[in-house]
């Protein structure tokens, strides 16, 4: 079997992390966290960065310290993981959603404008699977409305939006790395953001809002969402590695549409819009219905032949637990809708080989020949 991705883990890692074991410095206490945090915040181009136990737990801290709450309205696209959605509709929130572009995957920004009302706190940009979100209509949006803007960038960390940092944008940005990300920590988030207080909110929220001199008396209620000294020694040989990681993404994704270009009823991912050349953290797939087979049935044909995949995320308006909710039972959105249908990711993991690239199109041509 291909794996649908395997990290590189073969520059500083095991130094760093028998650094921790040795000197004994394994928990959030240890050196290797303010370390990965600065950084980490020098290569976003960030004053502050604050380190968390997982992506989810990032956006978790994000949402509480920008005190959205009950009455408030948070924009975001419905095509997104639900880890998005998790703070905003447990703090009391309404979440209120966009469309996807049908080139870029990414939300419709054009669709933003005229989901503002009254009671919008903030907007969450989502960049999806290798390219950016059209940020500047967004900003524009944000400054003219008075509205928070939550950048989260968990799969575009080392891609830029017009030649500055995916992850330097807006009131506050969020990244996570698990195995799959461009960098891993094995389980592991970040917040990052120019706002001191901001920060200082972020660092409490994740340490139980513990306090200096009442470490056991609270006034407000956090998360144990820390991360550890060996997250982020293991973090931070990653994050050297960066540069080399991003070049061999873009060189698999530069294969897999050599390999696939000529394959009819495919759609691939773009190569680039006018602010961005893909970074491929995925390479995804999208057939046309007119091929007579969805993603989940290529996905099963692929895994037979020794491929693994990941399907496309399924869309906020369609999830079970959120309609039960009474939320967006007459809402369609129709891209998102064909997105999570058709489309697929194929391996596409930094240890990926170029045999395998080339082996994994072969079966991609065959089912879709033998469908």
């Amino acid at each position: 079997m291909i794996p649908v991705n395997q990290p590189l883990l073969d520059g500083n890692e095991k130094k760093y992390l028998l650094e921790c074991i040795d000197t004994g410095w394994i928990s959030s206490e240890g050196p290797f966290v303010e370390r990965f945090e600065q950084a980490f915040a020098r290569r976003v181009g960030r004053r502050h960065a604050v380190a968390a136990a997982n992506g989810t737990a990032a956006l978790d801290i994000a949402v509480e310290a920008l005190a959205i709450g009950p009455g408030d309205e948070v924009i975001l696209p419905t095509f997104t993981i639900i880890s998005c959605i998790h703070q905003i509709v447990r703090a009391g929130a309404t979440p209120v959603l966009v469309d996807s572009d049908p080139l870029s995957w990414n939300m419709d920004v054009e669709q933003v404008a005229a989901k503002i009302t009254p009671r919008t706190k903030a907007i969450m940009a989502v960049h999806i699977y290798g390219l950016p979100v059209d940020m500047d209509p967004l900003l524009a949006l944000a400054d003219r409305h008075g509205l928070k803007l939550i950048e989260d960038a968990s799969q575009m960390l080392g891609q830029t939006y017009k030649d500055k940092p995916c992850g330097s944008f807006g009131d506050i940005s969020t990244f996570s790395f698990y195995p799959n990300k461009h960098i891993t920590t094995g389980e592991g988030g970040m917040m990052a953001t120019d706002d001191e207080e901001l920060a200082e909110r972020a660092r409490s929220l994740r340490n139980l809002c513990f306090q200096p001199g009442k470490r056991f008396v609270h006034e407000h209620l956090g998360w144990n969402y820390r991360m550890t000294n060996l997250q982020a020694a293991l973090g931070l040989a990653q994050l050297e590695r960066l540069d080399e990681f991003v070049a061999r993404k873009r060189f698999i994704g530069r294969r897999y549409h050599e390999l696939l270009q000529d394959v009819p009823g495919v759609q691939l991912p773009l190569t680039r819009t006018e602010f961005a050349e893909n970074i491929y953290w995925v390479f995804g797939l999208v057939l046309d219905k007119t091929l007579g087979i969805d993603a989940a049935s290529a996905m099963q044909r692929l895994s037979l032949n020794g491929v693994g995949t990941r399907p496309f995320f399924w869309p906020m308006h369609r999830q079970p637990v959120l309609l039960n909710k009474g939320w967006f039972e007459q809402e369609s959105y129709p891209v998102a809708e064909n997105l999570a249908e058709q489309g697929f990711y194929l391996p596409s993991g930094l240890a990926l080989s170029e045999n395998q690239i080339g082996q994994v199109a072969d079966q991609v041509k065959s089912i879709l020949h033998n469908r």
